[in-house]
């Protein structure tokens, strides 16, 4: 629908219309000294406009679009690569990529297997359930997962998640496999959660938690863990089952005379100098990547065999002792659908799904981005479900993706998910025929692997990043830190989200305000804070929102601008200057208005005219518009009172303060 400048504005003869965009018009302000008002939008239709918010919401990438037009035929095989993304891509695998793969897949398997065994017992459980946790899930991941770079397995911060909210229902030394089988309940619902998110096409709500929140609770997650290797690298027998720094501490110090083992701090000290060197030397070099991906194993192999020639386990280095032979056996009957454990078990998946599948997402779309592909969220949410509820079946704990393993996976020159299928194949001969060689290996090479592994969670570059950017990201940074670190993993993660959650709601009820000022030589109006040379208009107030117009702010809206009404009032008095008789409210950055907000322009008129100041609307977008003139505010205020431009509005107010 076109708009026409008013007839007492424009000359005989010089009618012209103006298009509803305002970046369209023929005409600018700038040359025409007329005044462009804004008309009614044309009515959109309810149905209409709901499902194209219900579409733009859920399905902004049109999902459907490449089953138009084809055959019944063509569709079931869009279908099935939809679902198993492998049979669209494995058209086009050839020897090449495969070189790639393969090498990259030896790569991970040699980081993962002793990564595996140590985040096993980070979730109080036998380690062989780590080792299984890097087969099944993996394979699955690859015919079903769009990522060509993310490593699958277990990861530390969930492992100790998951460890921590088990071990607060069942103890796991005391009755060992009811809380085996309470894991493998929390893997199946953290599986039906992903796979729900992403099926229901609902991932944006994990978009909820913070990217500070995250560095906050990832650099906490890690100390925690760091510090629970203590027990291991030190040969304590005896150890707190709390997470907190001070019940970790007091265990540490108060076991120095009596359960400190000077053989077990020498392997695992030594072997954690050797990984920070095989680190730095990575990081150094790129071309040596594989050197920290291979050193875990190297120090695994190199200890276990020292152990063994000097039987040190005698000595009171502490030993794996035993790791079960053969593939990962059947748990479905072992998951609890019924009792009291099936709540609990619940419970826990949904947090450990959540937190694992923000882990992964992340991690995809990071390398995603440095590959230049694009990267299907809702298809990823429920491969990594699907994952789940199969690992959940064959005796699997949480898996998701590895940050450490992924990069090395893209270092070592992965070309396709074929390198986690490597990586499951080289799991399942360890599984078959090496298993019993881990006999002998020192629980001190573990702790080390894995402090050397979750040091790299602590981001320091970003929360310095942070700090410069927002206070109040870095505010919800510290507080999940903390939380984590000194109080439980479960609080730091509520810390997280309620920070997280403030935030929002914190921007969504105090949205920016700002007054306007003319820049000289222009007829542009911006924030006379930002901008130092923008000259106020004498008589006439110019405040700017910056947020859409809801129920949860509008008050605070029309207070806001009513105190700063009145403190230009002040100035003026104090200065013996002309009073306000005009306000324009800039409202291009209103996106939205609903009926609590329409309510308090109502009050916001009456007060004004109260004041004998009047209201002018400058530049409402479409959706407002329609619900103006719905609500008959256009005509409380009057049609003319609604201007194209702040420049528009200013003109025509100058205009009628001019005349006798």
């Amino acid at each position: 629908m076109s708009r026409r400048v008013s007839d007492h504005d424009v000359p005989e003869g010089k009618e012209m219309e103006i298009n509803s965009a305002p970046s369209s018009r023929r005409y600018s302000s700038e040359n025409l000294p007329y005044v462009h008002k804004v008309g009614v939008p044309p009515k959109q239709n309810l149905l209409k406009e709901f499902t194209s918010t219900v579409k733009e919401t859920f399905f902004a990438d049109d999902p459907l679009r490449p089953f138009k037009d084809q055959t019944g035929s063509r569709k079931f095989v869009l279908g099935i690569q939809t679902l198993f993304p492998i049979f669209d891509w494995a058209r086009d695998y050839n020897l090449s990529k495969f070189k790639g793969d393969l090498i990259a897949g030896l790569t991970i398997a040699s980081l993962c297997i002793p990564q595996d065994i140590g985040y096993a017992k980070l979730a109080n459980l036998d380690p062989q359930y780590g080792l299984y946790s890097s087969f099944v899930p993996p394979l699955v991941y690859a015919f079903m997962g769009s990522s060509r770079d993310i490593a699958i397995g277990p990861v530390a911060v969930v492992s100790l998640l998951l460890g921590t909210l088990l071990q607060n229902e069942i103890d796991s030394s005391k009755n060992p496999i009811d809380y085996r089988r309470l894991a493998f309940t929390a893997t199946f619902f953290a599986g039906i959660t992903q796979v729900t998110l992403g099926f229901f096409r609902l991932g944006f709500l994990i978009d909820f938690l913070s990217h500070a929140a995250i560095v906050g609770f990832m650099a906490g997650a890690a100390v925690t863990i760091a510090l629970q290797q203590l027990k291991g690298l030190l040969g304590i027998k005896h150890f707190t089952k709390k997470t907190d720094i001070v019940s970790v501490m007091r265990s540490v110090w108060g076991t120095v005379n009596t359960e400190w083992n000077w053989e077990t701090i020498a392997i695992g000290v030594s072997f954690l100098v050797f990984l920070f060197i095989a680190k730095f030397i990575g990081k150094k070099n790129k071309k040596f990547f594989w050197v920290p991906a291979i050193a875990p194993l190297i120090s695994v192999i190199i200890s276990t065999f020292s152990v063994y020639i000097t039987h040190a386990e005698k000595h009171g280095v502490q030993i794996v002792r035993h790791i079960d032979k053969g593939v990962n056996p059947i748990s479905a009957k072992e998951i609890f659908f019924s009792g009291e454990y099936l709540v609990k078990g619940f419970k826990i998946g949904v947090v450990a799904g959540l937190i694992a599948l923000t882990e992964a997402v992340a991690i995809g779309r990071t390398f995603a981005a440095m590959k230049d592909y694009q990267l299907d969220g809702n298809k990823e949410m429920v491969a990594l479900g699907t994952m789940n509820v199969v690992g959940s079946m064959t005796s699997c704990y949480v898996a998701t993706g590895s940050f450490s393993r992924s990069a090395v996976n893209y270092m070592a020159g992965c070309n396709t998910a074929v390198s986690n299928i490597v990586m499951s194949m080289v799991v399942l001969l360890t599984l078959e025929l090496i298993t019993p060689l881990f006999k002998y290996t020192p629980n001190a090479i573990l702790a080390s692997i894995i402090i050397s592994a979750v040091i790299g969670l602590i981001d320091i570059e970003a929360v310095i990043l942070l700090w410069k950017i927002d206070k109040f990201d870095f505010v919800a940074c510290m507080g999940a830190f903390f939380g984590v670190v000194f109080v439980s993993v479960e609080i730091g993660l509520l810390i997280a989200v309620s920070i997280s959650f403030a935030k929002i709601l914190l921007q969504v009820t105090r949205p920016r305000t700002a007054i306007l000022g003319k820049l000289p030589r222009t007829s542009v109006y911006r924030n006379i804070l930002q901008y130092p040379d923008a000259a106020k208009v004498a008589g006439i107030v110019i405040v700017r929102v910056d947020s859409a117009i809801y129920f949860s702010n509008s008050n605070y809206i029309k207070e806001r601008i009513l105190r700063w009404l009145t403190d230009e009032d002040e100035i003026l008095k104090e200065n013996q200057l002309p009073r306000i008789q005009y306000l324009i409210v800039e409202m291009s950055p209103v996106t939205d208005i609903d009926t609590s907000g329409i309510h308090a322009l109502e009050e916001l008129y009456r007060s004004l005219q109260k004041r004998d100041v009047q209201i002018i609307l400058a530049n409402p977008g479409q959706v407002v518009v329609d619900k103006l003139h719905a609500s008959e505010y256009t005509e409380l205020i009057g049609d003319d009172h609604i201007f194209l431009a702040v420049a528009d509005a200013v003109r025509a107010c100058t205009s009628k303060m001019e005349q006798p």
